[in-house]
């Protein structure tokens, strides 16, 4: 028996926010890499490249770093960079709870 934690996404992510980047922005790819950087942020700061979010949404490479601009754009992600060749840290910002 496998245990799988337990994972909370704020209702504002699952109610406006899809809609927002999906219907609105229209990128939808936009969306699942918040997701993902969620998940594995759990709510502070992950390290992941873009190969690697290519490879846990699907998305090509290109359309990862596309989203990541966008995100970044509209501030609901704060990217860091390291050094050239070393993975960002991102924090996926909440600015509706403030």
């Amino acid at each position: 028996m496998v245990m799988v934690a337990a994972l909370t996404i704020d209702p504002y992510v699952l109610d406006t926010l899809m809609r927002d980047l999906v219907g609105h922005d229209r990128r939808p790819a936009s969306y699942l890499v918040y997701l993902a950087i969620w998940l594995a942020a759990c709510d502070r700061v992950a390290c992941l490249s873009h190969q690697e979010l290519a490879d846990r949404t699907g998305l090509s490479k290109r359309s990862v770093q596309q989203a990541i601009a966008h995100l970044s754009g509209r501030r609901l992600l704060a990217v860091e960079r390291r050094g050239r060749t070393e993975a960002a840290l991102l924090t996926p910002l909440a600015p509706w709870r403030t």
